[in-house]
């Protein structure tokens, strides 16, 4: 009787897509697809999966957004921790390197790369701060903090109410749920501290004409109403160069005083893949097929931020949140049974238009588009479909 060969498959990234695939191949392999024993292996930098979504949280306050890997899989998978240096798909091997340093390399059957994006943040010396990371979340805290208590202080009233403004610049779904999420806690510490709660100005600098572009007009002014509800005033058109000791300076030549510049920019595609071994489009994400194959890698396959997919029936891009990594994911433990089987792998398909906004505490807003109708859930029931994305996305229950 001759033994059959196990397979070693590995996921490289921890983020939504990396951990909804190891997911979704363990289902895989656990079914009726193979008979064959799986080694599974992921690939992260650091031991824990975060929550890049809710990075606006560590900004205001202590809720932690990383879940150790260890947790969400306790048996069953492999832990790299470790940055892979290169993928090299001919010998079907990744070359790796440690905190320490320590390079070592690692032999694959298949390989699934979800490396994610990276937060876009300005120049330098355009000053403020980025909301890109942990340890920049919890600098902008202690910023605004240290502001009001600055603020309590103050004796002339321009300056108070310059360390009681916060811009926050870019006005995408993060900095939507940022400026919201500021204006409410910072009011709440204003109350604490015997400050004007309304004295408290949350400027959110919008450089197109209305809120949601991808979505219908009615839905961004939705938008815009709920977020001055909550303490939110939008500027539309409005592009910010700089923040200078305090200052701001607009693209039209005007300048405001500000405590505090958050920028919240949006995403790029992780810079490791200009060097890992793999071809990128002219923007820098990886290019796939229909059924997420790497373009003449053998046996190399790319979900999530960091692949450019298109669904075939259509012609569009998939877009770059969790909700769209997930049910890739999902799609991928399906194409990966099929090509073990040597069967037709099923095509990438896009997920049904649908987005959800946090707008403080317990408050959001989720728009569709089903059946020729505009469909929007606001209030706590916006919040609590906001929230289950959020947490299904993160594998929690």
């Amino acid at each position: 009787m001759v033994a059959i060969k196990g397979l070693t498959c590995i996921v490289i990234g921890g983020g939504y897509a990396g951990i909804n695939a190891v997911k979704a191949i363990r289902k895989t392999f656990k079914g009726q697809a193979s008979k064959r024993t799986l080694r599974l292996i992921l690939i992260d930098k650091n031991p824990y999966h975060f929550r890049k979504v809710l990075l606006f949280k560590p900004a205001v306050g202590d809720e932690d957004i990383t879940i150790p890997l260890t947790r969400l899989f306790p048996e069953g998978v492999e832990f790299v921790q470790a940055t892979v240096t290169k993928i090299e798909s001919g010998e079907r091997r990744l070359l790796c390197q440690d905190a320490e340093g320590n390079k070592n390399s690692i032999k694959y059957d298949f390989l699934v790369l979800a490396v994610g994006s990276v937060v876009r943040q300005p120049d330098p010396d355009q000053g403020g701060m980025a909301l890109a990371s942990l340890d920049a979340a919890w600098k902008i805290r202690e910023a605004w903090r240290a502001n009001i208590k600055e603020a309590v202080k103050e004796k002339s009233a321009k300056e108070r109410q310059r360390l009681m403004t916060i811009a926050v610049v870019g006005a995408g779904i993060s900095g939507i749920e940022t400026s919201a999420e500021l204006a409410y806690f910072i009011r709440e510490d204003a109350v604490l501290l015997g400050l004007d709660p309304s004295a408290v100005r949350i400027k959110l600098f919008n450089a197109n004409k209305r809120l949601f572009p991808a979505g219908p007009a009615k839905v961004g002014l939705k938008l815009e109403r709920s977020l001055d509800a909550c303490g939110v005033t939008t500027l539309h058109g409005s592009r910010v160069l700089q923040e200078k000791e305090g200052a701001l300076t607009l693209s039209n030549g005007e300048t405001m005083s500000v405590g505090l510049c958050v920028w919240t920019l949006g995403l790029l595609p992780n810079p490791m893949l200009q060097s890992i071994g793999l071809p990128i489009t002219p923007e820098g994400y990886v290019i796939v097929d229909a059924s997420y194959r790497v373009q003449g890698a053998q046996g190399v396959y790319s979900i999530g931020d960091c692949a450019r997919i298109v669904d075939p029936a259509s012609g569009r891009v998939d877009g770059k949140t969790c909700k769209e990594a997930t049910a890739q994911a999902a799609r991928l433990g399906k194409i990966l049974s099929a090509d073990i089987a040597g069967h037709p792998t099923p095509p990438h398909k896009e997920f049904i238009y649908f987005f959800c906004f946090a707008l403080g505490p317990e408050q959001g807003m989720v728009w569709t588009h089903q059946w020729g109708l505009d469909i929007i859930f606001t209030g706590k029931l916006g919040w609590r479909i906001r929230k289950f994305t959020w947490d299904s996305a993160s594998l929690l229950k």
